[in-house]
């Protein structure tokens, strides 16, 4: 067990930063560590642990970029395919240019979308939380949100021009009906049947059993005292279609053994779920010129804090954030990471060898307490692994 991770989950807990946390490490090799402090909510006796099952949220995003991966090493998909030609629906997509009054103001895209578009976020479509005009175009349409689990969510139009610039938002969820086309079936039994069973992932699913839904920490809301208010376990339904942006549930455990798959090019156990060529593009520079911007304004603060990335040189690899300098005192250059909306966070570094991830059920997003205990679990992590005698 490596010396004080304890101490700061447990701190996390005592002064209500998160209501229960889980943490791993791994390397190549194995299991570097595992803890949890807390309990499944502030009103729960349960403890949180390390098999405790959280919403994935947009952790699901780097599943669905390995299942679209999978398919375009088999000849199925390919990197530049536009997205209209597997998905005639999607070529109906219009681009936002503003509002006349409640009017959207549309116009066609300037080029294809392809699925390069998708999976770096550079198709132009955006998130309610993420984009002003986004949000006041569920507004004034009344279109649902991609969370309703409803198909006409995905009828969004873009906020920028395809392969012009980064945008947060529900690229991955048309990248999973892109999979469901290609693969003849559907988005949840593809990634059961390619990923998660493989590599032995069992508490990983778009739609919990019972059994598992007892172990799933509760969400819970920060209040403006700076204490927890608990709502129920995230639900998402299936009503229409799996979303392949942020419809997964998975557990620590789980999750890790991805990443470490992803730290050894693609195999994990002697199951190859991709190839390693495919890995060292999906931890590259993907943008091909689109511009990488520096966070985004949140619309909807119930929903997402204002982001930032950090003050490094970064990008978008395949489906993956993408740093390209050291970070002192943690992850090396060339990692990837990302995150889940209930503030978990996850990185690859696979030039130290290393993966680490944090879970909590704690909206909104980009809380700073949270991130704050993240950070100094990743600290811990490599100033363990950086003394001498240890083996990344």
């Amino acid at each position: 067990m490596i010396s004080g991770i304890d101490e700061i989950l447990q701190q996390a807990v005592a002064d209500e930063t998160v209501p229960g946390i889980v943490a791993l490490a791994g390397d190549r090799n194995g299991l570097l560590y595992e803890g949890a402090a807390g309990r499944l909510g502030i009103d729960s006796d349960e403890p949180a642990l390390p098999e405790t099952i959280v919403w994935a949220a947009s952790m699901t995003k780097a599943i669905v970029s390995v299942a679209a991966l999978q398919l375009i090493e088999a000849g199925a998909l390919e990197l530049e395919q536009p997205v209209a030609d597997v998905l005639p629906e999607f070529g109906r997509l219009q681009v936002l240019e503003g509002f006349d009054g409640d009017t959207p103001r549309l116009r066609p895209p300037n080029r294809l979308t392809t699925i390069r578009h998708l999976l770096t976020h550079t198709s132009g479509l955006g998130y309610w939380f993420t984009d002003a005009d986004v949000l006041r175009y569920h507004q004034v349409t009344g279109t649902p949100y991609v969370n309703s689990g409803r198909r006409a969510a995905l009828q969004v139009p873009l906020v920028a021009d395809p392969g012009t610039r980064w945008v947060y938002g529900i690229s991955h969820d048309w990248l999973g009906q892109v999979i469901e086309a290609a693969a003849d079936e559907d988005l949840a039994t593809y990634c059961g049947e390619h990923i998660f069973e493989p590599l032995g992932m069992p508490d990983t699913s778009f739609s919990p059993s019972d059994s598992q839904r007892a172990r799933m920490m509760k969400m819970h809301l920060r209040q403006a005292d700076g204490g927890l208010a608990a709502q129920s376990a995230m639900d998402r339904p299936h009503t229409e279609f799996w979303s392949g942006g942020g419809g997964a549930y998975t557990s620590g455990r789980d999750y890790l053994r991805l990443m470490r798959a992803l730290l050894r090019g693609g195999e994990l156990d002697r199951a190859r779920v991709l190839r390693s060529e495919s890995v060292e593009r999906m931890f590259r520079d993907q943008l091909a010129g689109a511009i990488m911007p520096t966070g985004w304004k949140s619309p909807l603060t119930t929903v997402s804090n204002d982001f930032h990335f950090p003050p490094v040189k970064h990008s978008w690899g395949l489906g993956i954030h993408v740093v390209h300098e050291n970070i002192p005192n943690s992850r090396r250059a060339g990692s990837g990471d990302w995150a889940g909306l209930g503030n978990c966070y996850y990185w690859i570094d696979r030039s130290t060898g290393v993966a680490g991830i944090t879970l909590t059920q704690v909206l909104p997003f980009f809380d700073a307490r949270v991130r704050s205990t993240a950070t100094e679990f990743e600290r811990a992590i490599y100033k363990d692994v950086s003394e001498p005698g240890r083996r990344a």
